[in-house]
């Protein structure tokens, strides 16, 4: 018989519940004890969850309370020194204030890095390593969660980051190899192999994603020393691997001394075949073969019609799992009450993904007959999703398909709009702005909400917006701000709010998906050709701008963040549906630029998330994202400033596609790195105008100006002070505030003394 496993459920809860607990302990309303107890009944659910679902084991340690990343440096006691552990077991207050620079207990202090995980919308903490590192179990969170799990009967897989990955993932501080730490690690993994075999647990799955990357030969050797180290394990492991093909690393992780491999062949189906040839006899093939990564319902008679032959080979040493961790889908589909009922047919989220698992291994085990009623309504399903006349606009095909060069390049090169954006907008040296949103306060919300159960009219909706974006450009206004913006009040997120203005999305109620700890975001689904029926930012942006003499910059989503933050189809090229959006986004361009708007922020914060993990993919992908990027702002005239918003993510190896993108100025994340962003922008001698984060808004910690001061210097070491801007790391809305206003009025006061400091240069 063929074994069903996941190789992890999502966290948060179907309505959020970890996130409403985890503000509420932050915020000092709730006791650790109360906190501590949402985790584990939120465990206890999805764990009976996997078991109704008739998987052979539930996953532990898939559940973390920020980041499983943060959780694994927390298990091995890698815990930077400004954090002041004393080497105890972890408590929560040190771990919470790695991610988030604050806790309830303990005084603030700058958090760790956070970056992107591969190629989603993800965000981990980067583990720091310090010159003197050492490695021991720190933390009995792992061992006490299996033992919650096996008093209530459940046969345990333990789900932990491989020991090759996890250092890849990190970054050295200081004068230090981080994969010569590789030798110190090595036994504490052991240690905690022989500690779960004494707990009874037969397999544990170790994550080595890194595997699907170009490594370097010295990674690549480092995990036939890794795994011949742990070969003599009372346990059996399963190594996973996952977001794409192995390639070139397929013979050296068949080969490996592992009892497992598992493979994802949802994104790379052609590799199937090379593993059958390659893997040893006696070794156990787990195949992702549903999609963790989307919301489509799987055609399961294809999948059993690959699946067939791989079962008569290997019985009982077959496993059948998602591609990846369900964490990156929502949790329950039959939530979805104001769904359409014809796309809902198409869709599956964490749950039925688990049901989809059950029906290929019953068909497996038993035959196709016992799920015959199931299968045909997949493929039922399938089916009519295909031949949907929702999903094809002629007239958007025709549209995307007659652009020319032309229609991808501004008029004048960025020295002639820099003299013409000059003579339109005179700005100070090192002139201030925010990325886009301010708090989305609880009256905001509020009205939202009694919008939406129509309590409160559209009138009555438009009059409560107009009193928050006045607000905003009043504090703004106050603090002394140079470019302002409207605080995007009347938006949930930076991408629903425009997929619900364009035809092409669908939205879900409960569709929510962890983004980093608490911030959650609801991604659309895109399941048909994209227009814009009309403007979608225009009245707000120009009612903004009545309010004030200083340049009101309008805010738009770029079309490579609202595909790569949203379920795309998967009928059609990636690049076709950003193209669509980018013609979307132009004709918005256009519009503010009509209504008298000469800053626009086209926001691209997912173009370095998107890239392909494999180095052969990532010229085309660029070739294409730029390509949309430039469709949609090269309507702008040379007067208008075309800005772009880019955060947590590593710059290096697209510094030249960002470029080629050509926007008048670009703002990055560079505070929790200390500047060291920036360094991609330096060494390529990035040619437009930069604005590095100055302070970290994911933290509740208002830093100090000389703090500011001290990386503003950094930034000026570098590049030309009369290319630089002052701005935050990202958007405030999920800031109050109090602690807003007294951010960025130290922002001013940093551009202020940067200005006397260029003054006085120049006496």
């Amino acid at each position: 018989m063929a074994i069903a496993h996941i190789l992890g459920f999502p966290r948060i809860g179907a309505s959020r519940e970890l996130k409403t607990a985890l503000e509420a302990y932050w915020k000092g309303d709730l006791a650790q004890t109360e906190l501590l107890a949402v985790g584990r009944q939120l465990r206890q659910r999805h764990w009976q969850c996997q078991r109704d679902a008739g998987l052979d084991f539930v996953s532990v340690r898939d559940f973390s309370f920020y980041d499983h990343i943060l959780d694994t440096s927390a298990l091995l006691g890698v815990v930077p020194t400004r954090f002041g552990w004393r080497g105890d077991d972890m408590d929560l207050d040190t771990y919470f204030r790695m991610a988030r620079g604050t806790a309830p207990s303990g005084a603030p202090v700058a958090a760790c890095e956070m970056t992107k995980w591969f190629d989603t919308n993800y965000h981990y903490l980067v583990p720091e390593f310090e010159p003197a590192q050492d490695f021991r179990i720190a933390s009995s969170k792992l061992f006490d969660e299996i033992a919650e799990a096996q008093t209530l009967g459940h046969a345990v897989k333990p789900v932990l980051v491989g020991p090759v990955t996890y250092l890849w993932l990190g970054k050295a501080k200081g004068d230090i190899d981080r994969l010569a730490l590789l030798e110190r690690l090595l036994p504490v993994y052991r240690e905690i192999l022989d500690r779960l075999a004494r707990l009874g647990i037969e397999w544990v799955q170790l994550d080595e994603p890194a595997l699907v990357l170009d490594l370097p030969p010295p990674w690549l050797a480092a995990y036939e020393r890794a795994y011949a180290a742990l070969a003599s394990s009372p346990v059996s492991i399963l190594l996973a691997s996952y977001f794409g093909g192995l390639g070139e690393n397929l013979a050296t992780a068949c080969q490996l001394p592992v009892a497992g491999l598992h493979l994802d062949i949802v994104r790379a189906p052609d590799e199937l075949n090379a593993a059958l040839t390659r893997l040893p006899a006696d070794k156990i093939l787990s195949l992702g073969v549903i999609d963790g990564r989307n919301v489509w319902r799987a055609d399961l008679a294809a999948v059993l019609d690959q699946l067939q032959p791989v079962h008569q080979r290997f019985a009982e040493r077959l496993w059948l799992a998602p591609s990846c961790s369900l964490l990156h889908v929502p949790v329950d589909l039959t939530r979805e009450q104001k769904l359409d009922p014809e796309i809902k047919r198409w869709l599956a989220f964490a749950l039925q993904k688990l049901d989809e698992l059950r029906v290929l291994k019953v068909a497996l085990t038993q035959g196709r007959s016992a799920v015959a009623e199931e299968i045909e309504q997949a493929t039922a399903a399938v089916e009519s999703r295909r031949q949907s006349p929702r999903i094809h606009r002629p007239h958007v095909t025709q549209r995307a398909t007659s652009l020319t060069e032309a229609h991808a390049q501004r008029a004048s090169t960025y020295a002639t709009r820099r003299q013409a954006q000059r003579a339109h907008l005179p700005l100070p040296l090192f002139p201030t702005t925010t990325i886009g949103s301010f708090p989305q306060t609880a009256d905001i919300r509020a009205a939202r909400r009694d919008y939406k159960a129509g309590r409160l009219s559209a009138a009555g909706y438009a009059e409560k917006m107009r009193t928050a974006i006045a607000h905003a450009v009043r504090v703004q206004e106050n603090i002394g701000l140079d470019v302002l913006v409207h605080g995007e009040a009347e938006r949930t997120d930076m991408v629903e709010y425009f997929g619900e203005l364009l035809d092409g999305f669908v939205f879900t109620q409960y569709g929510w998906v962890q983004s980093y700890g608490s911030r959650c975001v609801k991604p659309p689904i895109i399941f048909g050709d994209v227009a814009r029926p009309q403007p979608m930012t225009v009245e707000w942006t120009r009612y903004a701008q009545s309010l004030t003499t200083k340049p009101m910059k309008g805010m738009l989503t770029g079309p490579v963040t609202i595909l790569q933050w949203s379920f795309v189809r998967d009928d059609q090229p990636r690049a076709a549906t950003a193209l669509q959006i980018a013609l979307a986004i132009r004709d918005e361009v256009a519009d503010l630029e009509r209504a008298g708007i000469r800053v626009i922020q086209i926001d691209e914060p997912a173009l370095r998330e998107g890239l392909p993990l494999r180095r052969a993919e990532q010229a085309a992908y660029l070739d294409w994202a730029v390509r949309a990027f430039h469709v949609a702002t090269a309507v702008a005239t040379d007067e208008t400033q075309i800005h772009t918003h880019m955060c947590y993510a590593e710059f290096n190896d697209i510094i030249e596609a960002i470029a080629a993108m050509d926007a008048d100025v670009v703002t990055i994340e560079t505070s929790r790195s200390d500047m060291e962003l920036l360094d991609a922008f330096v060494n390529f001698k990035y040619p437009n105008e930069i604005g590095p984060g100055v302070y970290d808004i994911h933290s509740p910690r208002v830093p100090e100006t000389d703090e500011m001061l001290r990386l503003m210097h950094k930034a000026t070491q570098v590049l030309p002070a009369s290319r630089l801007w002052i701005n935050p790391d990202c958007g405030l809305k999920t800031r109050g505030w109090p602690e807003v206003e007294a951010a960025l009025r130290r922002m001013v006061a940093t551009a202020r003394i940067l200005r006397a400091e260029s003054r006085a240069m120049e006496v």
